[in-house]
């Protein structure tokens, strides 16, 4: 397995791999689904079939249906899920956070220090664990064994809105949409410093030359994947800003090393700097009190509010949003007071 899929800990990481294969000059006619069951590896024609309905397989760029039959230099791009891991999951008895369910679809709010699907030394007691108990007869996509139902994932120390498939029907069809980038995701974040107008982050993300397991931003497109996240600020503290991202891709830490890049890591975020007094005064009262936060939110401050999505059977956008989690709203509790506090000196 290649470095960058054994990587547990990532911010909504692609985990839609794009197949591009071009036909033989002397393939005869054949019906597609037949073509890439040979061609994909553990793929059925039942899910080849999902994948073709959900949109997920184009030829020469166009969505296909699965009675078309494939010609000589056709180029065929297929979106599917990661290659599989080889660890089995064990179901786990842990409680969930259930914001939403119906046949198709699952919304579970995952609290921070969770991690989402077994890897490195995390395999027990994630939320993988806990959905195969809970949910039995959870889809898993040709190369997505291991992650049954996931479409996409969130950082162990993120809290937040997830979004889990029920079906392999559905699997595929909210898989395309994290593809091509339509899914509505907003996210809360206490950043270090003083931002005073609202703003737009871009460049290639990739991993760090110096540190493998964080990511930097390049100017390069041969060193990473292309990203973007618009923020817009919510409440100004002076030291720290609360803002609200939205994302127009879904990289590996995508928001979190954003911020870095622009000089204002997230509060108490140690992978990125974040743990450090990055701004403010020298004085022991200030050193307490942003220790005191820190133990408030032992973790990065960022949380996945909502998440937009186009139903796979209705067809209808629907919406959800979650509430800050007690650590999140207790260090904002914290910073109003210490404003207000030295205000009224």
């Amino acid at each position: 397995m290649s470095e960058e899929l054994s990587f547990t800990e990532a911010e909504e990481q692609d985990l839609y791999e794009h197949f591009r294969l071009v036909v033989d000059k002397g393939q005869s006619l054949l019906r597609i689904d037949k073509f890439l069951m040979h061609k994909i590896e553990n793929a059925s024609r039942n899910r080849i079939q999902n994948a073709i309905e959900a949109g997920s397989v184009l030829v020469n760029e166009k969505p296909i249906k699965s009675s078309y039959k494939v010609k000589p230099m056709d180029l065929i791009s297929v979106v599917l899920a990661h290659p599989p891991r080889d660890t089995e999951v064990y179901p786990e008895n842990i409680p969930l956070d259930i914001m939403y369910e119906d046949d198709d679809v699952l919304i579970v709010n995952k609290p921070a220090g969770m991690v989402v699907h077994p890897g490195y030394n995390n395999y027990s007691g994630t939320l993988v664990n806990a959905l195969v108990y809970h949910f039995q007869q959870l889809p898993q996509l040709p190369g997505n064994d291991g992650r049954p139902g996931l479409v996409h994932r969130i950082d162990k120390d993120t809290s937040g809105l997830l979004l889990i498939g029920k079906n392999e029907r559905s699997m595929a069809y909210l898989a395309k949409q994290f593809f091509d980038h339509t899914i509505t995701r907003r996210y809360i974040a206490l950043a270090w410093g003083d931002l005073v107008e609202d703003g737009t982050i871009s460049g290639y993300i990739g991993r760090s030359m110096r540190d493998r397991k964080i990511m930097d931003v390049y100017d390069d497109e041969s060193k990473g994947k292309w990203s973007v996240t618009h923020y817009k600020v919510l409440e100004r503290f002076g030291y720290v800003t609360l803002i609200e991202c939205q994302l127009e891709t879904g990289r590996t830490h995508q928001i979190r090393a954003h911020m870095q890049h622009i000089g204002h890591p997230l509060f108490n975020d140690a992978t990125y700097g974040g743990d450090k007094i990055l701004k403010g005064t020298v004085f022991s009262k200030y050193r307490q009190f942003i220790d005191n936060c820190f133990e408030v939110m032992p973790r990065q401050s960022l949380h996945a509010l909502s998440l937009g999505f186009v139903h796979p059977s209705t067809k209808e956008y629907i919406y959800f949003e979650s509430q800050l989690p007690a650590d999140f709203q207790g260090v904002l509790e914290k910073w109003r007071n210490y404003i207000k506090a030295n205000q009224s000196e």
